[in-house]
C-alpha cells in the first residue's frame, strides 16, 4: 500500500462543498471517490487539506489517498481526469513521504477572495467574484486588513465553530487590479466561515460603514454578531496548502 498526494482544481459552483454529505448532495469528495473506485487497487477514501463550502472554488486543493495500484504518479492525473466530471481536475500527483497526512501535515493554507467593484454586474464573472456596485475605499480596507496579521482569537469571524478559535495569519494583502479588489490570506489554519466573515467586514469598512480600527476591537472583544455579514461564496478560492513552514514567499 502506498499513499498518493494529489493536487486538485475545481469549480465549486455546482457542488455542495468539498466534504461528502449525509443526504447525498453532489460534492467534490463524492465525485473524486467515485472516480478512484474505478481504479483497481485504489482505496476510495480521500482526506483533504481543507474543506470548502458550497460555491467555493479551489486552485490547488491537496488531498491524499491510499492505493495498491502501480500507476506511475505522473500518470495518475491523466487516469483520473478521464473519470472525473469537467468541473474537477487532477493537476498533479506524487508519492507521499511516510506519515504524510493532507490535513495534519499541513503548515499553512492560502485563500484568495475576488471582489468585482464596478457599477454594472458581470455576465462572465458572476460565479467567480462578489459584485459590489458601490465604490470601495481600498486604502481603508487595507488599513483594516493589517489588523488581522499575527496571532489572534478569531471567534468574531467564526460560524458554528466548535474548535479553539485562535489562529495565526502570516499574510494579509489587498490589491486593486482595475475593477477588481483581490484579498490574499495565508494562515496556519482557518475557522469555519472565517475568510468570508473577514471579507464581509472589510467591505463594510470600504463602504464607510465602519472605521478600519474596528477590526482590532473585534479581535480583542467581539462576537460573531458584532462583525459584518459573510461575503458570498463565489468570490472565494482555496489557493494552496503548504507542507513546510511558511517562509514569507
Amino acid at each position: 500500500m502506498r499513499r498518493i498526494k494529489l493536487t486538485l482544481e475545481y469549480d465549486g459552483t455546482r457542488f455542495a462543498g468539498f466534504q461528502r454529505q449525509a443526504k447525498g448532495e453532489r460534492t467534490v469528495q463524492a465525485e473524486l471517490e467515485s472516480a478512484l473506485a474505478q481504479i483497481p487497487g485504489a482505496v476510495p477514501k480521500v482526506v483533504a487539506a481543507g474543506r470548502t463550502d458550497a460555491g467555493v472554488h479551489a486552485l490547488g486543493m491537496v488531498v491524499h489517498y491510499d492505493t495498491e495500484d502501480r500507476i506511475p504518479p505522473e500518470k495518475i492525473p491523466y487516469a483520473l481526469n478521464r473519470l472525473l466530471p469537467p468541473d474537477v481536475r487532477a493537476l498533479a500527483a506524487e508519492a507521499a513521504p511516510p506519515g504524510f497526512h493532507a490535513r495534519y501535515s499541513c503548515h499553512w493554507r492560502r485563500y484568495r477572495y475576488r471582489i468585482l467593484n464596478r457599477q454594472m454586474p458581470s455576465a462572465l464573472a458572476r460565479e467567480r467574484t462578489w459584485w459590489v456596485p458601490k465604490p470601495l475605499d481600498a486604502n481603508a480596507m487595507q488599513q483594516g486588513l493589517a489588523h488581522f496579521l499575527g496571532e489572534h482569537d478569531f471567534k468574531a469571524f467564526a460560524t458554528q465553530e466548535r474548535r479553539g478559535t485562535v489562529r495565526t495569519l502570516y499574510r494579509a494583502r489587498l490589491e486593486r487590479c482595475g475593477e477588481e479588489i483581490v484579498i490574499d490570506l495565508v494562515g496556519n489554519g482557518f475557522l469555519r466561515g472565517q475568510v468570508r466573515a473577514m471579507v464581509g467586514t472589510l467591505v463594510e469598512v470600504g463602504l464607510g460603514k465602519r472605521d478600519p480600527d474596528v477590526i482590532a476591537w473585534l479581535l480583542a472583544h467581539g462576537e460573531r454578531k458584532d462583525a459584518g455579514p459573510s461575503a458570498p461564496p463565489q468570490g472565494l478560492y482555496f489557493v494552496a496548502a503548504g507542507y513546510a513552514p511558511w517562509n514569507g514567499s
